[in-house]
């Protein structure tokens, strides 16, 4: 039972290569762990998607503060690269939660999902289109990117829905260029560098250290929320908590502790600089350029929530954007409402 009880972030081996073996050991793996969620329903498995990423820190850091262990749980933090991957750990009953993006709420309820949002940590994506200084000067617009590969996480992961959308935006439908699943970090800079991949999205701290090294430069800023309305047409919650609403509805005074644990998270950010949240983190986050970590914390804090809760007008400019690249999020009734919620940052305010 040990390895269910590791109070770090470990990563999750790719599902592309499972043998039948491989998939038996998973599901007895997994009826392991929900008997011992049975046995102790304080202990929970949350997928993230990306630890290292700089849009999914508060994961990490509200670890490192003690807070789930405040609220009496025992959390272990796993990464998955793509937050479609993150999404199929939650579904098969693996993990109780995943950080990653609000919109996997919306297309897992086109499949026939129902999952919930309960602590949205940010209004913007926090993601940046770069492209391969190798590429003439004259690429100056996501236009100019037709005929190119572009590197997302994964196919059906939340860069590619922005990336179907943004280049839907300049008139070029899917045929126009190639999307190639390159995974974040280490991975998307080694594809950059190799010449796979032309142009790419991703997040910081890759993005600042691909400028900095002078192998990329920002094409599509969506680390701010005047760069995310202009290119999207309003905030875009991305970074959240979100749960299955079968599990959600059955252990609320969990989720509550979740969402406490979070909104509390949230508030110390605001209430210290990036310096002392950096000094937070896993010094493997920053050893290569700590200087340069501690710098994209800093623009990004002001992106963060304060209180954890769901911007009006967010939902619908996250569908619009969806349904550029997702038939069943077109085509399908998409009641917005049940893909998150408010109630549970809201009972941590008035407390």
């Amino acid at each position: 039972m040990g390895v269910f009880t590791c109070r770090g972030a470990r990563t999750r081996g790719s599902r592309g290569w499972i043998t039948p073996l491989l998939t038996a050991c998973l599901v007895t793996l997994t009826a392991v762990t929900s008997h011992a969620l049975a046995q102790d329903p304080t202990r929970l498995t949350i997928m993230v998607s990306g630890t290292a990423k700089m849009i999914y820190l508060p994961a990490t850091l509200a670890q490192r503060l003690g807070y789930f262990r405040d609220e009496g749980l025992e959390v272990e933090l796993l990464s998955q690269p793509a937050g479609v991957d993150a999404e199929s750990e939650l579904l098969t009953g693996f993990a109780q939660g995943v950080v990653g993006f609000y919109d996997h709420t919306i297309d897992l309820q086109a499949k026939g999902k129902e999952v919930r949002a309960i602590v949205v940590f940010s209004q913007v994506p926090g993601e940046a289109e770069v492209v391969s200084t190798r590429l003439p000067t004259t690429v100056e617009s996501m236009r100019e990117l037709r005929g190119r590969t572009l590197g997302v996480t994964g196919l059906g992961a939340s860069t590619s829905f922005l990336t179907r959308h943004l280049m839907a935006q300049q008139g070029l439908p899917a045929g126009d260029y190639t999307m190639l699943p390159v995974g974040a970090e280490h991975s998307f800079v080694k594809a950059l560098r190799s010449g796979r991949i032309d142009a790419g999205m991703t997040t910081d701290p890759t993005v600042s250290r691909l400028v900095r090294n002078g192998e990329a430069r920002v094409l599509l800023d969506l680390r701010t929320l005047e760069g995310t309305r202009a290119a999207l047409g309003g905030p875009y919650p991305a970074a959240c908590l979100y749960l299955q609403t079968e599990w959600l509805e059955a252990h609320p005074e969990l989720a509550t502790k979740l969402a406490r644990a979070f909104v509390r998270t949230l508030r110390y950010m605001h209430a210290h600089n990036a310096e002392d949240i950096a000094a937070r983190m896993p010094a493997e986050f920053r050893h290569e350029h700590p200087e340069l970590y501690v710098k994209s914390l800093a623009a990004a804090l002001p992106t963060f929530s304060t209180d954890g809760r769901m911007p009006d007008d967010g939902p619908p400019t996250v569908l619009r954007v969806l349904a550029t690249s997702n038939a069943n999020a077109r085509d399908k009734h998409i009641d917005l409402s049940r893909t998150y919620t408010n109630k549970f940052v809201d009972q941590v305010r008035e407390r």
